[in-house]
């Protein structure tokens, strides 16, 4: 065979294959990344038509016949002998009765055991009946009553000559009586007990085989007994799901339950997974029975614990399903809502005005409303282009958080925190019991009176607004408190109720906790507003869904006030002397009792670590109080619209019943399974559910595609009839659906829903969403321009999705070849005949107003598929009349002029699929070469086989900088790529300039060099020394593979060395078709480039925010890609997870990245939510929280998602929620910057000189580059006043500001050192000269170098600059001994701008020190399953 440069490869019989092989990337200046594979494996495909089996002989069925009747007949006889023995002994019985005296010689003695059993059976059966005879012939002569008896009879001589005659060795079947068959009886059974017998070990082997099957039938009756026990837990279960009308669940619902089940890595169950065939449609519903059956079938073989763990999984995945319903019907609202506001029907709205509604309605909202809704005017309902840099880097104002107050509540909390370690501790220093009697005598002292006071601000009918806050707020402390702690010891079976009112109980005087008992009774909602007010900032921070227990409270349970102070009061001193909480709260005994201080301790600790091994309740487990008592439900739509702006308290009370949590103690749950009053309730809050989940099919039915619109109009259009299987092709072809663009100026359904969803969270009730609703359709009003406009902008992009699909059908046709590219001068001589040439001045016009690239070496202007369809558009502008008309009589004119042939047609039908795989092969990868080398060498070998009747052999090899021999030429060709019988020879070679070959000739000209016959060439260099020349006959064809700007990057080869005719040149539709592979092909080798850089960008974008974000606790990178074609069409697309970053920075990226599908994510929607929309999402799932933020491509859609778990916490702190929006942004800007780049839309932009080193090693450090670039603009708008305040720091403070107990001396020292350490610090960047002089350590002169030329210095430095020597040690030590959060409560915008500018600085330098070989992207090898990265310490601001 020859490689690119014609050298020879082998050509082995049978079929090509593919060998792939992987290389370390090289520093290339030349063109792209280098991307080296290794072998991939050889699978070779065996002949799968089976063997045809001879046929059977007749003489040899008919001999086997005859045998098998023999054999059956002689075993039919041996049966009947058998039968007829037993018939004789049965009436030999009848005649001779049983004599039971011989079951006397019976005995299992051991001593004489042996001796025994032989006499039994050799001697005693003759023997006994001999002496009988005897005895009877003595009484019939009368020998024993006549003394003197002459007759001559021996006994001896009698006895012996009966033995003789009966010897059993000759004589058979001489009869038994009835003793001798008892004793035959008898020896049977002693020779059981004889050891090292045959009877004996039969008889063991019976026994054990008995024992073995009653074991086998006791643990098959156990384990029907557990099944029916399971069974049984099963259906109890079953009512803990909300049913559809007809009471059936989903199957794809339980389905979904059993994946995350199964999916635990904990529990290693993996396995289980394949068993589940995943339902893609809710249609599929389960009975009672069913769902027993169903789930019962894959768990056959769980022992009791896991069957446990499932049981409490399963319970809580029922409430989880109620929140889903919830949400959908909460969305479903808002789809309504969309479709009732896009009057015109154009399928988006007005996305400034939908944020100024959204405004409004916040703002006019109560505070305890707002404190569950996000702040419509914060990131990320507002990108991050429409910021100002200095609010977007400079911004520590912490009330501008997306939660009002978020911050100075957890400051609050914080303070609560260390005033409750300080009681705890001085408690444990109380050593005797008469020092803990004392201290605890006086905490109730002083107990009641506080209680009284707390006491008389609880009264319903006499709080305060202002009190209701104070109150809110101390709870909220409360609650973060709580969440902080969860590392310290647990309390099982504790209840929500207890830690929302902790205070009101500590506090509460004795007199009033008195109360009578009786059962539960509902309350007002006033009295439950008043009762719960201190949960309006649970919100907080969520509690989490533990395995520990679950909710299965009844309706009247969770309707009713079951905790009363007295109860409360109860409870905790009974957790106090106890540790846990056993029996329903309803049924504990008031106290009496003072709870003495250090009692509260002990139980306030026991409940906050017992927080998060709490079973989460369902959101709407107090929806059904308000469904019978709020008064809202009978109002119209305008009443509420007027409550809300008057901030009514009967929906302050609704909003605080929601946040309520129930729980249920472990003796309580047992109880309510048992009585079926406890089942719950089917409806969620108030409304039922209609059994289906709507919003799952608004892609498909409310979803406006204009491409498949359109696409259906064409194909309906008799007009356009030769393009219609085009047209279908080209949709089959298209890219992944199904995802959103997002623009910045319109919202189409799933935008707008999902903006309201994460305006609205999750935790409000349905009635604010109603009320949000008809808030909208009153405020949400279009001027008749604004209609007129949307109508237009509708017709616009109908009428260009149209245009496009109607140009890319046509140059598919008249491209027929599949080359990608058309010849302009053959374009132009057809269009001119258009009309007989009367157009032809008014498309020359055309050609003014267009750019063509570059003329290739033949002098041929070659136009792309968007080069073709700007032209023609640019013609028909050109023309008169209307231009739809014109542009499809223009398209209506070429589609009848292109005449193809049927063969041409079907040719170009089957190069098109070929062509499509190897691009869907990129987008499939998971950022992975190997499928595309793989696709590509199938798409020239079955087109050489189809079209041409030829072998061929094909390889592909990359241009590298030489560094090794840089004698022979300044770069190189490596082969990374083969057909699998050329690799022994080609793969991995190397090809330089000194040496034979046309390759680089192709890669100097750009344009293909054909060679029809190798072997009068004299410039072919062959591989294969051992080949003889009379075998070296063939064609080769070297194509040159070029990026978007037109560069060489590589060249593909293509030979017929193996082929055995004689004459097989490559014919020109092969060659443009070959030219249409390397297009395509370099098409997705930058395609897995750009994944490739993008994942390099974001591995620095999270080492960066890892260690000064400590509240996240992992971070997941996923890529959008295709889904599985069915049927021919491409399904939903699915997420593939790249790479898992945990709490301590360490990337895990893998390398075969997991596939997650839409109908395995009912219960993890969000995920699918972010990338529908293409806009951020909040959600929350088994307690813990998720940032999911979208990566865009340029055109809007995402690529990619990010996914931020920041635990139990309900959302960051504003300076790391800052932080992460500032790593988004510049991460957001790269991927911009490389799609940009990689498909030729912006030109490459070289700012540091690391960026020169190459392509791979630029992507990693793009990401610190554009950090950099942002903060230089950000300092550019700052002014001198800006500066002037920082140079009146000064470490010689007065007299007055030095005392070293004032903790504003302390603090201004502080401040003093981080401004003074931040200056010297960015100074020694400018001036290193200073620490040659040590003038650095002179303030005053430092100071003066603080001048206005500095900022321009800063902006202008490039810290990778080759002449730049500055001591990073000396700028580290002032620098990194400050942390982030030193920074950030310092608050001032120069020395943020300057401590970020500095760490920017440093990582760069410090990267920049490294070899190339660092830079590279830490992606995983053919041999490694996955791969760890971790960003260097020391290239990150300090650690909080």
């Amino acid at each position: 065979m020859f490689s690119s440069n014609g050298d020879e490869e082998i050509h082995l019989e049978g079929q090509t294959k593919t060998s792939i092989c992987s290389i370390k990337d090289s520093n290339t200046r030349v063109s792209k990344t280098l991307v080296v594979r290794k072998p991939a494996k050889v699978i070779f495909n065996l002949d799968p038509t089976a063997l045809n089996s001879k046929l059977e002989q007749p003489w040899k069925k008919n001999f086997f016949e005859r045998l098998e009747a023999r054999a059956q007949a002689m075993q039919q006889k041996i049966i009947d002998k058998d039968n007829l023995k037993k018939e004789l002994e049965k009436k030999a019985e009848k005649k001779l009765p049983r004599d039971n005296l011989a079951k006397e010689w019976f005995n299992a003695e051991n001593m004489t055991l042996n001796t025994r059993a032989y006499l039994l059976d050799k001697l005693l059966p003759t023997l006994v009946p001999g002496v009988e005879k005897m005895l009877m012939q003595v009484e019939k002569k009368k020998l024993r009553a006549e003394v003197d008896n002459t007759t001559k009879f021996n006994p001896i001589n009698h006895l012996g000559e009966y033995l003789m005659r009966n010897n059993p060795y000759y004589i058979k079947d001489s009869g038994m009586s009835g003793y001798q068959r008892v004793m035959r009886d008898v020896t049977e059974a002693l020779k059981i007990h004889v050891p090292n017998t045959t009877g004996n070990r039969i008889s063991k082997m019976k026994e054990s085989i008995k024992q073995k099957r009653e074991q086998r039938q006791c643990i098959t009756e156990v384990k029907v007994q557990v099944a029916n026990t399971r069974k049984q837990a099963l259906q109890e279960q079953f009512s803990e799901w909300i049913l559809d009308p007809k009471g059936m669940i989903p199957l794809v619902v339980i389905q979904n339950v059993l994946h995350e089940f199964f999916q635990n890595p904990d529990l290693h169950l993996e396995a289980c997974c394949k068993q589940l065939d995943i339902a893609d449609s809710m249609e599929p519903r389960l009975n009672k029975m069913e769902f027993t059956e169903y789930i019962s079938s894959h768990i056959a073989d769980f022992k009791s614990e896991m069957f446990e763990k499932l049981l409490k999984h399963i319970c809580h995945c029922a409430d989880e399903f109620r929140e889903v319903i919830k949400t959908d019907m909460r969305r479903q609202m808002f789809a309504e809502l969309f479709l009732h506001c896009d009057r015109g029907k154009v399928g988006f709205l007005d996305r400034q005005r939908t944020l100024a509604l959204l405004e409004t309605f916040y703002d006019q909202s109560s505070k305890t409303l707002r404190s569950l809704l996000r702040n419509p005017r914060q990131w990320p309902f507002i990108e991050f282009e429409e910021i100002d840099l200095p609010e977007f880097w400079g911004d520590m104002d912490n009330q501008k958080h997306i939660y009002e107050d978020f911050d100075k509540v957890l400051l609050e909390m914080n303070a609560l925190l260390s005033e409750k370690h300080a009681s705890k501790t001085q408690s444990k220093l109380l050593e005797t019991p008469e020092d803990q009697h004392k201290h605890d005598e006086h905490n109730e002292s002083t107990l009641p009176e506080e209680q009284r006071e707390t006491t008389s601000e609880q009264e319903p009918n006499r709080i305060s607004a202002k009190e209701q806050e104070q109150d809110r707020e101390s709870t909220g402390e409360r609650e973060l408190y709580r969440e902080s702690v969860t590392e310290q010891e647990t309390h099982t079976g504790s209840t929500p109720e207890q830690g929302s009112s902790r205070e009101l109980i500590e506090k509460r005087p004795h007199g009033d906790s008195v109360i009578e008992q009786g059962p539960p009774q509902r309350v007002s909602s006033s009295e439950q507003g008043v009762n719960m007010e201190s949960t309006a900032e649970q919100g907080l921070y969520r509690e989490s869904i533990s395995a520990q227990g679950q909710h299965k409270g009844s309706t009247a349970e969770q309707g009713s006030h079951r905790e009363s102070v007295a109860e409360q009061g109860s409870h905790r001193e009974s957790v106090a002397e106890q540790g846990s909480h056993k029996g329903s709260t309803a049924e504990q005994e008031p106290s009496r009792e003072i709870i003495p201080e250090k009692q509260q301790d002990s139980t306030l600790q026991s409940e906050r670590g017992s927080i998060f091994r709490e079973s989460k309740i369902s959101r709407e487990a107090t929806s059904y109080e308000y469904t019978e008592i709020s008064p809202r439900e009978e109002k119209t739509q305008e009443q509420i619209y007027e409550e809300e702006l008057s901030v009514s308290p009967e929906l302050q009370e609704e909003v605080l019943t929601s946040r309520r949590k129930d729980h249920l103690s472990e003796t309580t749950r047992k109880e309510s399974q048992k009585d079926p009053s406890c089942e719950k309730s089917q409806e969620i809050e108030g409304k039922s559910w209609s059994g289906e989940l709507l919003t799952c099919n608004w892609k498909m039915n409310c979803i406006k595609c204009e491409d498949e619109e359109q696409a259906n109009l064409l194909l309906g259009n008799s007009r356009f009839t030769d393009l219609h299987s085009i047209i279908r092709n080209i949709q089959s072809y298209k890219e992944v659906k199904a995802r959103s663009a997002f623009n910045g100026v319109s919202l189409n359904l799933l935008q707008f829903v999902q903006l309201l969803e994460t305006f609205i969270g999750e935790d409000v009730p349905l009635s604010v969403s109603e009320t949000l609703t008809s808030f909208f359709k009153r405020g949400y009003v279009e001027t008749k321009e604004e209609k007129i406009s949307g109508l237009e902008q509708a017709r616009q992009n109908a009428s260009r999705a149209r245009r496009e699909l109607l140009l890319e059908a046509v140059f598919q046709k008249w491209d027929s070849d599949g080359s990608g590219f058309l010849d302009l001068k053959e374009v132009d001589e057809l269009l001119y005949t258009y009309k007989e040439g009367m157009e032809k001045e008014s498309m020359k016009k055309a050609k003014l107003h267009i750019q063509f690239s570059k003329p290739h070496p033949d002098q041929e202007v070659r136009l792309s598929l968007k080069q073709f369809q700007k032209y023609i558009e640019l013609v028909v502008s050109e023309l008169r009349g209307n231009e739809d008309h014109v542009l499809e009589s223009v398209v209506e004119f070429l589609m009848n002029t292109l005449e193809r042939s049927h063969i041409e047609n079907l040719r170009n039908c089957a190069r098109r699929k070929w062509l499509y795989q190897i691009q869907r092969a990129a987008e499939t990868s998971g950022v992975s070469l190997e499928p595309v080398y793989t696709e590509t060498f199938n798409a020239l070998t079955q087109d050489a086989e189809a079209h041409g009747n030829k072998k061929i052999s094909a390889h592909i090899s990359l241009l590298e900088e030489n560094l090794l021999l840089p004698d022979r030429g300044e770069v190189l060709l490596r082969n990374i790529a083969c057909t699998l019988d050329d690799a022994p020879f080609v793969l991995n070679r190397v090809l330089y300039r000194d040496m034979k070959g046309i390759s680089f000739t192709v890669v100097d000209e750009g344009k293909p060099i054909h060679v029809p016959q190798v072997q009068h060439h004299g410039n072919i260099f062959f591989w294969n020394h051992s080949l003889k020349k009379n075998d070296q006959n063939g064609s080769f064809l070297a194509l040159p593979l070029q990026d978007a700007y037109m560069r060489i990057f590589g060249v593909m080869a293509v030979d017929t060395l193996r082929d055995p005719q004689k004459i097989n040149i490559f014919v020109p539709h092969e060659i443009r078709f070959y030219q249409g592979v390397a297009n395509v092909f370099s098409t997705a080798y930058h395609y897995v480039h750009s994944r490739e850089h993008i994942l390099h960008v974001v591995i620095r974008g999270i080492g960066w925010l890892c260690d000064i974000a400590s509240d996240i606790t992992t971070i997941t990178t996923y890529f959008v890609e295709p889904g599985p074609t069915r049927g021919g069409k491409d399904s939903d697309y699915v997420l593939r997870n790249m790479m898992v970053t945990g709490h301590l920075g360490l990337t895990e990226i893998h390398k075969n990245p997991p596939t997650i599908f839409r109908k395995t994510c009912i219960f993890r929607d969000f995920l699918f939510k972010c990338t529908d929309s293409s806009e951020v999402v909040l959600a929350s799932v088994c307690g813990e929280n998720h940032i999911i933020i979208p990566l865009r491509e340029r055109t809007g859609k995402a690529l990619g998602i990010l996914d931020f778990n920041i635990g139990r916490s309900k959302m960051l702190l504003y300076r790391e929620f800052k932080d992460l929006q500032k790593m988004m942004k510049v991460v957001q800007a790269a991927c911009y910057e490389i799609l940009g780049e990689l498909s030729g839309e912006i030109k490459k932009n070289y700012v540091l000189e690391i960026e020169n080193v190459g392509e791979v090693q630029r992507a990693g450090v793009l990401f610190f580059r554009i950090m950099l670039q942002e903060l230089q603009e950000s300092l550019r708008l700052l002014t001198s006043l800006d500066f002037v305040s920082l140079l009146l720091y000064d470490y010689n403070l007065p007299p007055e500001f030095t005392s070293p107990s004032d903790s504003k001396s302390q603090e201004l020292e502080a401040n003093t050192k981080l401004v003074h350490d931040i200056l010297i610090g960015v100074i020694l960047f400018i001036h290193p000269e200073l620490e040659l002089s040590g003038d650095f350590r002179n303030w005053e002169k430092c100071k003066l170098y603080v001048k206005s030329y500095l900022v321009e210095n800063i902006c202008e430095f490039d810290p990778t600059a080759k002449n730049v020597k500055v001591n990073l040690q000396l700028i580290g030590k002032h620098i990194r001994d400050h942390s982030r959060i030193e920074v950030w409560e310092f608050g001032n915008i120069v020395i943020e701008y300057l401590y970020q500018w500095a760490h920017i600085c440093l990582a760069l330098m410090e990267l920049n020190k490294k070899p190339s070989s660092a830079l590279a992207p830490p992606l995983p090898s053919k041999t490694d399953s996955c791969v760890y990265a971790k960003m260097p310490k020391e290239t990150v601001p300090g650690k909080c």
